[in-house]
C-alpha cells in the first residue's frame, strides 16, 4: 500500500498516548497532516478506535507488511489525512511542532526545542 500526498504538511506532531504507543509498537507516534486530495494505491485494512474525547479515528494499515501508514478522523476526513512520518523514509522530514499526551511521554524522550507541549489532547 502507498499513499501520495501533495504540498507541504499542514503540521507535524508526536503523540505519546498509550493507544499510539500500542499501535506503533514504539514510545510515540510521529504524524504529519496533509490537505486533501490524496491518493492510495494497493489494499488497505482498517482499524477504528475512539479517542478520549469521542472522536473516531480510522487507521489504515497494509495487510502484507503490517505498516500503519495513515489515518483520518471520521466526520472530518474530507479536510486532511495524517500520515506516519516514518512512511516517508526521509531523515530530513520537518521536526514536529506539537507534542500531545505529554503526561504519557517516557521520561527519556527528549523533544525538540520550541515544540508546543500539551499534557493531553488540546481539542
Amino acid at each position: 500500500m502507498q499513499i501520495e500526498v501533495r504540498g507541504e504538511p499542514l503540521g507535524v506532531g508526536v503523540c505519546h498516548c498509550l493507544a499510539c504507543q500500542r499501535r506503533t509498537g514504539s514510545v510515540f507516534a510521529a504524524l504529519a497532516a496533509f490537505p486533501v486530495p490524496y491518493s492510495v494505491s494497493g489494499t488497505a485494512m482498517d482499524y477504528v478506535r475512539a479517542g478520549d474525547q469521542g472522536a473516531r479515528f480510522r487507521f489504515r494499515f497494509c495487510p502484507v507488511c503490517g505498516t500503519n501508514l495513515f489515518h483520518t478522523e471520521e466526520g472530518v476526513e474530507q479536510n486532511s489525512v495524517a500520515v506516519a512520518v516514518g512512511g516517508f523514509a526521509d531523515p530530513n522530514f520537518p521536526a514536529p511542532q506539537d507534542s500531545v499526551y505529554d503526561c504519557r511521554r517516557h521520561s527519556w524522550v527528549q523533544l525538540p526545542a520550541g515544540i508546543t507541549v500539551y499534557d493531553k489532547d488540546p481539542i
